[in-house]
């Protein structure tokens, strides 16, 4: 069975590879796939996005990482797939996606939503709060993939090289290295 797990992706974060992980369990083959919202500024480009999961998820031999643009059904569709596969953090997560399952469903009556519970240690992790403590200079080391908290630390480091790191403050917070290098 194929599941395809869309999203925007931006930035990939842990617990979007736990989702990823444990969908490999599930099905025969996950397709990650970035879509394009063009309702949001992406810090990342969809090619920088596929790469990056790419480079992430090589261990799974039953992930497929591609990009889209358009209704999430018809990649379905396209792809063969049976299954739209969603993470859930929260109960408002749930009645968003609730509410698309429907949609999609009265799209393509042969496509299923299944849903999985993120992990405790990832539930209130998002791509916008990565965003949010890189912008102001906090760590996202333990968040994000390694490569993919570097490549941050080199957009945020370019696109604001003023940043005021919160170490100078509280000595007690995990440091973005880039900016750090940038002090000294």
């Amino acid at each position: 069975m194929i599941a395809i797990y869309p999203g925007s992706f931006d930035p990939i974060t842990l617990g979007h590879l736990d989702i990823i992980q444990r969908g490999c369990r599930l099905f025969d083959k996950v397709i990650v796939t970035v879509l394009r919202n063009p309702n949001k500024s992406p810090l990342f480009t969809v090619l920088e996005r596929v790469e990056q999961i790419q480079l992430c998820t090589q261990h799974l031999p039953n992930v497929e990482v591609d990009s889209f643009t358009g209704l999430t059904v018809e990649y379905a569709k396209l792809k063969k797939a049976q299954v739209l596969l969603r993470g859930l953090r929260v109960l408002s997560d749930f009645e968003k996606e609730l509410q698309m399952a429907h949609t999609n469903h009265t799209l393509w009556d042969e496509i299923e939503t299944v849903f999985l519970a993120t992990s405790n240690e990832y539930s209130f992790l998002s791509s916008s709060v990565v965003k949010e403590i890189a912008k102001f200079g906090g760590s996202v080391d333990h968040l994000v993939p390694q490569q993919v908290a570097l490549d941050i630390y080199r957009c945020y480091a370019k696109n604001h090289p003023g940043t005021t790191h919160p170490s100078k403050t509280n000595p007690q917070t995990r440091l973005n290295p880039l900016i750090l290098d940038q002090e000294t």
